[in-house]
């Protein structure tokens, strides 16, 4: 109030006839509606007026203004005509009179009235403002012998009807403003409407009547007359209200609202530099939106909302603690003192403590006779909409940040741009001047594999906690974390089991990190990055690298980005190359070898990065896991949640080493195609029961030869010999050799030790021996 945005006022607003109360933009939503059409014309009662702003000498029949609308209950109380000043209107001679319709629409209105007709003149819509009509009842009744004169106004289009609108001003507020803007007074405002959605007990002909149920009554009425031209039955979408789901109508009611634009307030103290509307744009455009979507849509609703209004007529809520002058309707001048003393008792004795108080004790025996203690109590969005304050402030002082906005992020479903975001970011600017979150973040809702929303009725909800029984949290976590929360998230059992088969991916390759750093002690292990074998700082550089792109979707809030790139990351990254190609090296090289170790010093790093990385959407993985992989640091912080993100060593040729074993995971992609033509005429076993021949052009041939005779490890195949050439091919035969009961490659040097017969001199020396060299694979 101090800054001056409230204020009281007589305006349509939203209003629900089972709430018996005004409704704000944030309670409306939007449902199809059946409704009658109805075109009716108003008698002319200045013909000659009329006929001069066509430039004619005179009219030789009855003209008639021909409006179209969908709100027949809105007739009874029509008090203006609105014509568009900028549109061409013409005056067209039919069989049922003259009738003036926009240029635009007339073939469309004479095919819907089936009638034929002349154009006999045309105007521009400002040539007829202030020529009156007749209401259309006025010959059946006399309580509707009244004049409806010509308002100009831009809303009036050519887009549908006739482009002509008929203005009930305490029924819209197009035509409330229009109606005020050319001279009406608010108490000539015609308002028959009651709260309860009937007629008032002396409306002529409908007094007492339901407005739903008298919009045929009222079509009849007018087909009597002579003054209906076409009706028909329309499905449209229309307002409805959030709680009730029944129609709505906009009223003209006195109730208190916040300004948006330019005007004074009650009690102003220290009135804010811009206006809300202003302030309220301003701060859209220094907040984060994810999705960047919602930016438009909530500044869309910010700059075209009219003033919010705040009042409700409902016995419980939060009151507002007015007292109003019986004579004026001033606000009693001690309420900012009024509105403390209010909050005491509130305070002291609940809600019920300000219902039970009365005037006299409040405002004192002399003034008390004089004033009358408000009823209305604060819409329920303005209590949401005040958290920032009164929780984060309040009731979690730590929470909230000193200065700026009190929160980080605020994040609900899409509906609540026109709700909590909406409400929250109109009362921090009110009285702080900015918005009360730094970012916002909005997400759909849960819909079935069909895109249908989920119900008991149809049987195709997913129950959580069922769910959480059968699969486990994780499932659940996973499933929404897969699914991109920017659109409706869908949901239905056999998107569960596809959810499963991504957790076991994960899951089973968390084991293999596990299982294969289990001896591992990386302070006195651990490989310097310099001398780690070069397919393992490869593993580094491609941790790294994937690292980089999920903590920039992370910081954008985006999670199914994260959990698909993860998904191809174990299966082809790691999966389907660098761990198959670890095998060997883990399981035949000695145990405290630097091959091994290497191996094992990257895998330390890997499973650091990746329990991190699927601790937002697998957190009772993540925890389980960190639990056994650290369990010194896990029993010092208790939980994986209080670590950053792991520091992965990046190689100094990391881009090198990127760029190298693309290529070479590209060449050994043709090598496997080969391999399973040849396993498929079944001459061939597994893919290291090949010797492979390749062929390949200069720079590829580069590559292959920098690893030497570990090429074969990279590949898994027993051997691979190079040869020169201008493209790339590949040659698979099987080995001439025998299969090594130790490490499964074919060699021709099995048996050469006779104490090892069954076994390569390979794995000879890692047994007894002083154990192979590694450089690369």
């Amino acid at each position: 109030m101090e800054r001056g945005f409230v204020y009281r006022g007589l305006k349509p607003v939203h209003w629900c006839f089972d709430c018996h109360s005004s409704l704000a933009e944030f309670e409306i939503e939007y449902a199809d509606k059946k409704s009658q059409t109805l075109d009716v014309g108003f008698l002319c009662a200045e013909p000659a007026k009329l006929a001069a702003a066509f430039g004619l000498p005179a009219l030789d029949q009855d003209a008639y203004a021909v409006i179209w609308t969908t709100t027949a209950w809105t007739l009874p109380a029509n008090q203006a005509l609105n014509l568009n000043p900028e549109l061409d209107y013409c005056l067209v001679d039919t069989a049922r009179g003259v009738l003036l319709l926009a240029a635009a629409r007339v073939q469309d209105c004479l095919q819907r009235y089936g009638l034929e007709g002349r154009v006999a003149a045309t105007t521009k819509g400002k040539s007829l403002a202030g020529i009156n009509f007749h209401h259309p009842l006025a010959a059946v009744d006399p309580g509707y012998d009244r004049l409806s004169p010509v308002y100009l106004a831009d809303y009036a289009t050519a887009d549908d009807g006739t482009g002509i609108v008929h203005s009930s001003p305490a029924y819209g507020l197009d035509d409330f403003n229009s109606c005020l803007a050319h001279g009406m007074r608010i108490e000539d405002i015609l308002n028959p409407v009651q709260g309860d959605g009937m007629y008032a007990a002396d409306l002529p002909l409908f007094g007492g009547m339901q407005i739903w149920k008298a919009a045929p009554v009222i079509t009849d009425a007018l087909r009597r007359a002579g003054r209906l031209f076409a009706t028909r039955d329309i499905l449209h979408s229309y307002p409805h209200c959030w709680r009730h789901k029944t129609p709505v109508i906009y009223r003209a009611a006195a109730q208190w609202f916040i300004r948006m634009d330019e005007g004074e307030g009650v009690f102003t103290k220290d009135k804010a530099p811009k206006t809300l509307r202003q302030m309220a744009l301003d701060a859209i455009d220094h907040t984060g939106f994810y999705p960047e979507n919602g930016r438009a849509r909530l500044r869309d609703m910010i700059a075209n909302r009219p003033d919010w209004c705040i009042s409700r007529q409902r016995a419980w809520g939060v009151p507002l603690p007015f007292f109003l002058h019986k004579d004026t309707g001033e606000l009693h001048p001690r309420t900012m003192d009024i509105l403390d003393q209010a909050a005491s008792l509130v305070e002291q004795g609940g809600i019920e403590a300000w219902s039970r108080v009365t005037a006299e004790d409040i405002l004192g025996p002399g003034d008390a006779p004089h004033y009358i203690k408000s009823s209305d109590i604060l819409e329920v969005w303005f209590d949401s909409g005040s958290t920032f304050f009164h929780v984060l402030r309040g009731t979690h002082p730590e929470a909230h940040h000193e200065t700026g906005p009190e929160a980080d992020l605020y994040l609900e479903g899409h509906d609540q741009h026109r709700g909590w975001f909406h409400s929250s970011l109109l009362l921090a600017c009110a009285l702080e001047g900015r918005a009360p979150y730094k970012s916002l973040l909005t997400h759909g809702f849960t819909v079935d594999s069909q895109g249908r929303k989920m119900s008991k009725s149809l049987g195709n909800g997913v129950d959580p906690l069922e769910t959480s029984k059968k699969l486990g949290a994780e499932i659940i976590r996973l499933w929404v974390a897969s699914s991109d929360y920017s659109g409706d998230i869908a949901g239905d059992d056999k998107i569960l089991a596809r959810v499963v088969d991504s957790y076991r991916r994960v899951r089973n390759t968390l084991r293999f990190l596990l299982a294969n750093v289990a001896d591992f002690d990386p302070a006195s292990q651990a490989v310097p990055l310099e001398q780690m074998l070069e397919i393992d700082r490869w593993a580094l550089a491609r941790t790294a690298e994937f690292q980089a792109s999920v903590l920039q979707h992370y910081e954008a809030y985006e999670f199914h980005p994260v959990v698909a790139k993860l998904l191809i990351f174990c299966s082809e990254d790691l999966g389907g190359f660098y761990l198959d190609v670890l095998k060997d090296r883990l399981y035949t090289t000695p145990a405290r070898s630097l091959a091994r170790r290497s191996a094992q010093t990257a895998l330390w790093h890997l499973t650091h990065a990746m329990l991190r990385w699927i601790a937002p959407f697998l957190s009772f993985t993540a925890e389980e896991a960190w639990a056994h992989f650290a369990p010194q640091r896990a029993a010092e912080t208790g939980t994986l949640f209080v670590e950053t993100y792991h520091p992965v060593p990046v190689p100094a040729d990391a881009e090198t080493l990127l760029a190298k074993w693309s290529r070479l995971r590209a060449i050994r992609d043709e090598v496997n195609r080969a391999v399973e033509a040849v396993r498929a005429e079944g001459r061939l076993g597994s893919s290291l029961q090949a010797w492979v021949k390749l062929t390949a052009p200069a720079d590829d041939l580069a590559l292959l030869s920098s690893l030497g005779d570990e090429l074969k490890f990279a590949f898994i195949t027993s051997r691979v010999q190079l040869q020169a050439g201008t493209e790339l091919a590949v040659q698979v035969d099987p080995a001439a050799a025998t299969k090594c009961e130790r490490c499964w490659h074919w060699e021709t040097d099995v048996g050469a030790d006779p104490a090892n017969p069954s076994i390569c001199a390979r794995c000879v020396s890692n047994l007894q021996g002083p154990g192979e060299t590694r450089r690369h694979a």
